[in-house]
């Protein structure tokens, strides 16, 4: 077959409409030197930078398909760690907005991220119950924690020692030493999921949230430290008898773990409950950076804020209660009050106030500026984010909303849209307002407040625009002045669909009171003014027996077709409204339908996820394509073509060929349903809408749709998508037990460990020839010409030895030990000789001793039983050990001429410091010895 340009490509041109994803959590970022300002927040599958005083978006940090579940900022703020839902993790770095790393190890969507507090390592929790710790300088995973049996809600480093904090909805708090890689202990004092937690105090106290409206409060003792063997059970009696906390009804089962022999790192014991106004389950909780102040939301829109003192406000309001507590013993001469004053658990942990937001409450964060004040970002489940203001030098600190970021998207689904006739302006409603975008720049350019909107159309002239509402209401609108013209009651029922005639006089529109009523457009004097206005006159009525879902027009205007409730569409002559034809077939509502340019062909698309194919001159179905795997919403006609375009509540558009009854192209990227789209009048552009909150905008290209080619690379997807749901490979010898490997089989290590083993079939092909060609050399007596391979001069005219080095060179770090794991043994003992040979040049010591080590692991037993690769093991072993030592020297060299230099400036800088204090003074001196002297002058 031929090349043709009978279909051309749609490729995706823009995402706009969209605030904020609610699906994960946002995040303070460093950006431009400053921290406060500028807010990370998830958005589908990317990730918009918004700055909180401008309102703008500053950045994009763009994703492949998956939606975006988790983000974590770094501590040096340079780089944003962004999980998704395919269990996938990338680095990005904030100065260029590039990815820069990426870690492939979970099977499900991540839930949890955190760094530790020098961003070396980075820890994930997923849906697929598994926590992996990765390290970030030599972007590898580092091993993976099984143990947990639900959903991971959230992951903590401890700064001072190598331990991890995780919790799960399995309703369990596990303890992991990561020294040893296994959990040492487990906390079992919930009664249902843990949704989050927070350190606090130096890290001496755990705050935990569960599914009621208890914050419980556990003291951990790091056992190493304590002195005295009775301080954590006076700890203990401490909490237990403070005013306002709750006695610790689950201690003794939290504590039964304690008596175990690991129990000799950190004890953990319960010292009381915060209780918090909201009555349902932690949605986050979580602390500033500093740990000072605590806050944590529920379900509804209320975040309540704490602040944690320090020890040494503990101490200075022990210090006040012990003085009232003497001058009360005085007066009722009562002995030793030191005894009976503690601080309760509430006057440590106090309530600041309550933030109330416009609606319900998704994600925040918090930080506190140089300037003493505490900001408060809110991501909210309407599309908006909210900035807030907390003074805390006031007497009773109140929240102030500074700045709100709405202009940029809806705050409920967009159910209609529509393209102007110049191609230019798109307009979007949805339950509470209508907004007319410029589709160049994809800038908001009017919003207009309406009732519950459900079809919309441009006037001709693009002017104005009508609404039809879910009250009945045609609602007329000014574009130029962003106002209300007209209200009308059309019908008794929501109004579903709206149709312009051909003629561009009026227009039609059919609703559910079963109606089907014809508009025409007028002049009016406006009372108010002297100009005329535009109005709408109810003409005719076409009274039917079911709700009328949806109305076209023919393009000659002759014929009506209407699709009512009972699952048929029935057309009628527009002159006499007399019946012409019923097209019946369907099992469910036809929710969506359109004519061809020509009137030959009408389209239906229902909720029994077919769309069927009539002609209009007798009513016979073409053909019945299964369209969707759930509801087809909407359905469009190119113009001047019989191609049209189906939206389906399974999240995908899909482009048909109504003549030779094809699927063209799935239109991939919104993440729920579809609920409308709009083609531009010259079918160059594709809008639609769905429950992601987002609007996407697609465009045709130049470039011709081969639909072989196209199925094609349809299942090359499938087959990488089944690559990787296949068992992982299993390491000889290794159990399933708390610990793994971090990464996963994934398509890309497979191609990698397919690169590696053909540059080492070429290594064994070009040692052959090598052979040959000095055995025809020797026979010849002379020096032969060496025929270089292509492969071998386009790198460079290198060895083939060279050759397979930078193969091995070009497998990404995060991916090495699973294409190593998928290399079959054959291939390691060429492998094994050449890393001796690389290893004694001193090339990539680190990279190739890792990649060398895991070999050995993995092939044990294998190669300790191989009598061949005795002397190899034996010369890798000598050559390892004196390069290893020597880049051993070189690194502790270099760490102590740093040290050395450090050393240096900080001499420097205190001695400049000296130098200018003492100049300062010096010049003070001299100017009151001045002043002194003008004033006995003056005398």
């Amino acid at each position: 077959m031929g090349l043709t340009r009978q279909y051309l490509r749609y490729e995706p041109a823009a995402l706009f409409g969209l605030v904020a994803s609610a699906r994960a959590g946002l995040a303070f970022v460093a950006l431009r030197g400053e921290r406060g300002r500028y807010v990370a927040v998830p958005a589908c599958e990317h990730v918009f930078v918004w700055d909180t005083r401008k309102g703008e978006k500053v950045l994009i940090l763009k994703g492949l398909k998956q939606q975006v579940s988790c983000l974590c900022p770094s501590p040096d703020g340079l780089h944003l760690a962004v999980g998704y839902e395919d269990g996938a993790i990338r680095v990005f770095n904030l100065l260029s907005g590039e990815s820069t790393i990426t870690f492939n190890g979970h099977r499900a969507a991540v839930t949890a991220l955190q760094y530790d507090h020098l961003g070396g390592r980075l820890v994930s929790g997923s849906k697929d119950t598994e926590v992996i710790v990765w390290d970030v300088i030599n972007e590898s995973g580092l091993y993976r924690l099984r143990g947990h049996k639900d959903v991971i809600t959230q992951v903590l480093f401890l700064k001072e020692k190598n331990l991890l904090v995780t919790c799960a909805k399995d309703t369990l708090v596990k303890w992991w030493d990561l020294d040893t890689q296994h959990c040492f202990k487990t906390l079992v004092g919930h009664r249902a999921e843990v949704w989050g937690m927070a350190l606090l105090s130096k890290e001496k106290r755990l705050i935990t949230g569960s599914s009621d409206s208890e914050l419980r409060v556990w003291d951990l003792t790091y056992i190493q430290e304590v002195k005295d063997p009775d301080e954590p059970e006076s700890k203990k009696s401490k909490g237990s008898s403070s005013p306002g906390a709750e006695e610790n009804t689950e201690e003794d089962e939290t504590l039964e773990l304690d008596e175990h022999p690991e129990e000799r790192i950190v004890k953990c014991s319960k010292v009381g409950s915060i209780i918090r106004e909201g009555r349902d389950r932690v949605v986050t909780l979580g602390t500033d950076r500093m740990g000072k102040f605590l806050a944590c939301h529920g379900t509804d829109a209320v975040l309540e804020v704490f602040s944690v003192l320090s020890e040494e406000e503990i101490q200075k309001k022990l210090e006040k209660k012990m003085k009232k507590a003497r001058k009360k013993a005085k007066q009722n001469s009562d002995e030793e009050p030191e005894r009976s004053v503690e601080l309760s658990l509430q006057e440590e942990i106090q309530r600041v106030t309550n933030v109330k937001a416009s609606s319900k409450i998704k994600s925040f964060d918090l930080i506190l500026s140089p300037k003493g004040e505490l900001k408060i970002v809110l991501l909210l489940q309407n599309n908006v984010i909210e900035l807030y203001s907390l003074d805390l030098s006031a007497q009773v600190p109140q929240a102030v909303r500074v700045s709100r970021i709405t202009i940029g998207g809806h705050r409920s689904d967009v159910r209609t849209l529509a393209f102007s006739s110049d191609n230019i302006a798109i307009l979007s409603a949805a339950a509470e307002s209508v907004k007319i975008w410029n589709r160049s720049t994809l800038q908001c350019i009017r919003t207009m407040e309406c009732e519950y909107a459900l079809c919309s159309l441009f006037v001709p002239g693009d002017r104005q625009v009508i609404i039809g509402t879910k009250t009945g209401k045609l609602q007329l609108y000014d574009l130029a002045s962003g106002s209300l013209i007209e209200t009308l009651d059309a019908h008794d029922g929501a109004v579903w669909s709206i149709a312009l005639s051909p003629d561009q006089h009026g227009f039609v529109t059919g609703g559910a009171d079963k109606c089907v009523k014809f508009w025409e457009f007028e002049l009016v004097k406006d009372e108010s003014s002297v100009q005329k206005r535009l109005s709408m006159k109810h003409l005719r009525i076409l009274q039917l027996d079911e709700d009328v879902l949806c109305v076209r027009y023919s393009p000659n205007q002759k014929l009506l077709a209407v699709s009512l409730l009972d699952c048929t569409v029935k057309v009628f002559y527009v002159d006499t409204l007399k019946f012409f034809l019923s097209l019946y077939g369907h099992k469910l509502p036809v929710l969506c339908m359109d004519i061809c340019y020509d009137g030959t062909l009408i389209a239906t698309g229902s909720a029994d996820r077919n769309v069927k194919i009539w002609g209009l001159d007798f009513g016979d179905c073409h053909r019945s394509l299964f369209a969707h795997d759930d509801s087809v919403m909407y359905l469009q006609f190119v113009p001047k073509s019989h191609l049209f375009f189906t939206a389906g509540k399974d999240g995908k558009i899909k482009q048909w060929d109504a003549d030779k009854f094809e699927h063209i192209q799935t239109l991939e990227g919104h993440h729920q349903e579809v609920w409308c789209l709009a083609l531009s009048p010259n079918g160059d552009y594709v809008v639609s809408a769905s429950h992601d909150k987002s609007l996407r905008l697609w465009e045709r290209t130049r470039e011709p749709l081969i639909l072989e080619e196209e199925r094609e690379m349809q299942r090359e997807a499938e087959y990488e998508e089944s690559v990787a749901k296949e068992e992982q490979p299993v390491v000889a010898g290794e159990t399933q037990g708390e610990t793994g490997l971090a990464g996963k089989k994934t398509i890309e290590t497979i191609k990698a460990a397919e690169r590696i083993m053909e540059a080492i079939e070429l290594y064994r092909e070009e040692m052959a020839k090598l052979k040959e060609h000095s055995a025809i050399c020797k026979a010849a007596g002379k020096e032969v010409p060496f025929p270089v391979n292509p492969i071998l001069r386009a790198y460079g005219n290198i060895t083939p030895s060279a050759y397979v080095l930078e193969v091995f060179k070009k497998v990404k770090s995060s991916e090495l030990e699973e294409s190593l794991l998928v290399l079959p043994f054959s291939y390691v003992p060429d492998l094994l000789r050449l890393f001796n040979e690389y290893i004694q040049l001193g090339s990539d010591v680190e990279f190739l001793c890792r990649a060398l080590l895991f070999l050995l692991k993995i092939h044990f037993g294998q190669i300790t039983s191989n009598q061949m690769l005795v002397t190899v093991i034996e010369n890798l072993k000598k050559t390892t050990i004196s390069r290893v030592s020597e880049a051993r020297d070189v690194l502790g060299f270099n760490m102590a001429g740093l040290q050395f230099l450090k050393r240096e400036i900080e001499a420097k800088d205190e001695v400049t410091f000296f130098a200018d204090a003492t100049e300062r003074f010096e010049e003070k001196k001299r100017k009151r010895k001045k002043k002194e002297k003008m004033v006995l002058a003056v005398l």
